[in-house]
């Protein structure tokens, strides 16, 4: 498993134990309004709206809360703020490039936070199109082998139009072409996987490797900026060793 990866599972299990509900359904929300504003409220038919529900049922999110969402991102809740799909660039401390998806009702809150974030981490916000060409955009599938064994899951992969099947560590990770991802979305929706990741992401074309004690401190940066109401995702270029994962946890 990436060391990215490992991260998010690190995070995810933090964040059982101290993240505040209100903030994880208020994200998975705006993930379900943008999905269904971009691609209709047919989850049979909008695989994105399809995983960004799983997801949300996954976290035991109230079965109103996502209609409601489905609603207003298909426009039939007239009342609703307007949500838009921004992506930011900037570097974190040791000139780490890092990209920022966000979903937000308010452009100027969002750079205002970002801004301050970035800031007090030690790093600071780019132009657009500094940072971007460093990264390329592909379909990111992630789950445990108990939902598919390694053999199964690289012939599926191998056949939707996958670049690569990998596991570690208990976790198969899928990475492929953007337009391979409905193609085996839809394959491990048959076979009844439901992904604890699944997206498209900003890969980094190469990364930079940090002492231990230097790539804590990105992390703990690219935490905060996470952290933000606005933010949905952050992607980086820092090479994510497992020392470096120890002295953030130990932190």
């Amino acid at each position: 498993m990436s060391g990215h990866s490992k991260w998010s599972t690190i995070k995810r299990k933090k964040g059982a134990a101290d993240a505040k509900r209100g903030a994880i359904f208020t994200r998975l929300a705006r993930e379900i309004v943008i999905a269904a504003r971009e691609g209709g409220s047919d989850v049979d038919s909008n695989f994105r709206l399809r995983l960004a529900v799983d997801k949300a049922r996954a976290e035991n999110m109230p079965k109103d809360n996502i209609e409601r969402a489905i609603k207003r991102g298909a426009g039939e809740d007239k009342d609703s703020a307007a949500f838009e799909s921004i992506t930011y660039e900037g570097y974190a401390p040791h000139g780490v490039a890092v990209m920022v998806e966000s979903v937000t009702d308010n452009r100027n809150r969002t750079v205002s936070d970002l801004r301050h974030a970035f800031s007090k981490a030690g790093g600071n916000m780019a132009e657009l199109g500094a940072v971007g060409w460093q990264f390329e955009r592909i379909a990111y599938f992630s789950f445990p082998t108990s939902m598919m064994n390694f053999d199964k899951a690289f012939e599926l992969g191998i056949e939707a139009g996958a670049n690569d099947v990998v596991e570690d560590d208990g976790t198969i990770e899928i990475t492929a072409p953007v337009e391979s991802f409905k193609v085996i979305a839809d394959a491990l929706h048959k076979s009844n996987v439901k992904p604890d990741e699944a997206g498209l992401r900003m890969s980094p074309k190469q990364e930079m490797e940090l002492s231990a004690e230097d790539a804590a401190q990105v992390l703990r940066a690219l935490e905060s900026i996470e952290d933000l109401d606005d933010v949905q995702n952050v992607y980086s270029n820092l090479k994510v060793s497992d020392e470096a994962l120890a002295a953030l946890e130990a932190a």
